[in-house]
């Protein structure tokens, strides 16, 4: 796991590599390295920061040079061993045990045909000398992040945006319509970029520059294909073992010539990834989470600290609590700055220090359950959304009445928090849309009216266009299965864009390396051969997942009631945050700037205040979004979204 980074063809290639590589510092303390070459009238440049996890020695080192080609590369490949084999058997010698000399030699064998066969997590950028052209390739579902920007002829790439922002001297402009997409998802979709020039590379694609200029861009894996697939293969009855595609994911994921811990919250899927990896593993770590008494209780959070402590009992693994009571003030600006674009979920937080945590032990690796909600319909928007289609049964006048009753109800006291009505009145706010309208609105911040509210009137064309665009990538399917649906939008949207972004981001700024054994496409390809009765039954979410799980874990642990991965927003909001909150509001750079509408905050601050809404986790996203915009234009002087 790494930084990489690199020019093509860029004035001031070398110099400007260096920066970039030299601000992914974080990304790999373990080494760095440096290539360049000649092309055409200009130079290429590649840059690398190193974390060990595989053949420690310098023969793992990169940039990695062989025989014409010369590669940088962030990730792990889980079947290097067996891509290793089958090359070695047809001639291939190598110098070390490194997954990164296998990539290369696969590149060379196979070029862009070798990228289908390659199973794990990656990002990276490879030269051919003999031609002139560079590649850049990322993993079929987004796990790592490739940032890149072209003017000209000329290409620059990085791991991380901050990288690009600093390298190009502060000459990017803020994207409003970016900005705008967070307000509403609460991240920025994978689809766009905080700034204007620079781009993603999307999950499952490749792009070319070739020394005469032009650039070439191919898909090599598409999910909305995989999930037609697996749906024309449940019609022909070929149901997979799901139980045993976990479990050899879980072992491949293991793969590590440094110490492996995982995530364990005490929820279905830490519990299960952590059972399986301690079958391999005896004694392995885990770290898991808890709030200030205060804090939990307030916010109405369940206890799962117990069930972390009964998994870890059952199977030896050997864990680690950490008190979540952080200086939210001092962490902001901080988490702001990793989190590269405006991401306003506090998960960020929790996964930072686990993993500085880990990092301290000496720990590099960690296993997360991330991912097994988005595929196996495990969030309560997926269980809302079945029941919202029984709802719209209801005669209209007796669900108005509902309707008027619960909104009268306070979502908190000044003591605590009732999660239960909170839970009520967002259920009413979507229950009698259309699908993807109620879909949409079931996880996002603001219906369309409330977000027109919010920003410069001038931008009511771009809220269409975010909208507009939500619709298009829910609808490009053709599953006639609406639970499946919901899975594949979670996980061509959700996914990368925000529960795989902060998990990147938070833990490389740990200088820890995060694995996603669900994230993987061996799983994800079984996972859409399911049903979505197999995945919703009753009020059951994640049933064929738990059902796979039984032959690990106790029951109690399978079937209780699901957690949260959060943080105690309300009582952050309503204690430490207060001040920042007021500050922002009556003097923020956002506000001031005219892009927020300072009375519609203040309206959502006082309905907060009284307890009549919830509107902590917008609040919070407003604080995280004027933080990255102070450190996204303090270095041009800009001060307001071009």
């Amino acid at each position: 796991m790494c930084g990489i980074a690199g020019t093509y063809r860029w004035p001031d290639g070398k110099a400007v590599t260096d920066r970039l590589t030299d601000i992914l510092a974080h990304r790999g303390p373990d080494g760095a390295g440096r290539y360049r070459h000649s092309v055409g009238d200009g130079e290429v440049h590649l840059g690398h920061r190193r974390l060990s996890i595989i053949d420690l020695s310098e023969t793992g080192a990169q940039p990695m040079i062989s025989d014409g080609l010369a590669l940088t590369y962030n990730g792990e490949l889980y079947n290097a061993p067996e891509l290793r084999a089958e090359l070695a058997a047809s001639g291939v010698r190598f110098r070390g045990t490194s997954d990164t000399e296998v990539l290369l030699e696969a590149w060379r064998r196979w070029g862009t045909e070798c990228l289908p066969r390659l199973r794990g997590m990656f990002a990276f950028g490879v030269f051919d000398e003999r031609t002139g052209d560079l590649t850049l390739v990322r993993d079929q579902l987004g796990i790592k992040p490739l940032f890149f920007l072209r003017r000209g002829e000329g290409l620059v790439f990085a791991s991380e945006l901050k990288a690009l922002a600093t390298a190009t001297g502060g000459t990017l402009d803020v994207d409003p319509a970016a900005l705008v997409a967070s307000l509403l998802y609460y991240w920025v979709p994978d689809s766009r970029c905080a700034y204007r020039e620079a781009e993603k590379l999307p999950p499952g694609s490749w792009l070319t520059c070739r020394a005469d200029g032009r650039v070439e861009r191919g898909r090599f894996w598409n999910l909305r294909d995989v999930a037609a697939e697996g749906q024309e293969r449940a019609r022909a009855g070929e149901i997979p073992d799901l139980a045993a595609i976990v479990e050899e994911s879980t072992r491949q994921h293991l793969l590590s010539d440094v110490p492996v811990a995982t995530f364990l919250s005490g929820g279905l899927d830490s519990s299960y990834l952590t059972a399986l990896a301690a079958r391999d593993r005896p004694g392995i770590s885990a770290y898991t989470i808890g709030f200030r008494a205060e804090d939990a209780k307030f916010e109405a959070m369940p206890d799962d600290l117990r069930y972390a402590r009964q998994v870890a009992e059952q199977f030896g693994v050997d864990l680690h609590e950490i008190e979540i009571a952080p200086n939210v003030l001092d962490l902001l600006p901080e988490m702001t700055y990793h989190l590269d674009e405006p991401i306003g979920d506090p998960a960020a937080i929790n996964t930072f220090l686990i993993c500085s945590a880990a990092r301290e032990a000496g720990v590099k690796v960690m296993l997360s359950g991330m991912g097994a909600d988005e595929l196996f319909a495990g969030y309560r928007k997926h269980l809302a959304n079945t029941l919202a289609l029984r709802y719209q049964r209801v005669p209209r006048p007796l669900r108005r009445g509902v309707s008027a009753a619960v909104d009268r109800l306070p979502v908190a006291s000044a003591r605590r928090g009732y999660r239960s009505v909170r839970f009520a009145k967002r259920f009413l706010s979507f229950a009698d849309l259309p699908e993807e309208t109620a879909f949409r609105r079931s996880y996002t911040m603001y219906d369309q009216d409330e977000l027109l509210s919010l920003i410069d009137p001038d931008l009511a064309g771009t809220v269409d266009d975010v909208l507009t665009e939500h619709a298009d990538v829910y609808e490009d399917n053709n599953l006639d299965d609406f639970v499946n649906r919901m899975c594949l939008g979670d996980s061509r949207m959700f996914l990368p864009g925000l529960n795989l972004a902060y998990t990147d981001r938070s833990s490389m700024a740990a200088s820890t390396e995060v694995r996603v054994p669900y994230v993987d496409v061996e799983v994800v390809k079984a996972a859409f051969t399911f049903p979505g009765e197999r995945k919703i039954a009753g009020r059951q979410g994640k049933a064929v997942l738990k059902e796979a799980a039984t032959s690990v874990l106790p029951d109690e642990i399978v079937y209780r009631p699901k957690g949260l991965f959060s943080a105690p927003l309300r009582a952050w909001m309503s204690r430490d945050l207060a001040p920042l909150v007021r500050e922002v509001i009556n003097d923020g750079v956002l506000v001031n700037s005219g892009f927020l509408r300072r009375d519609a905050l203040a309206r959502m601050v006082a309905e907060d205040a009284s307890g009549q809404r919830d509107f902590s986790k917008h609040l919070w996203h407003v604080l995280t979004l004027e933080y990255w915009y102070r450190g996204a234009t303090s270095g041009s002087g800009r001060s307001r979204a071009a």
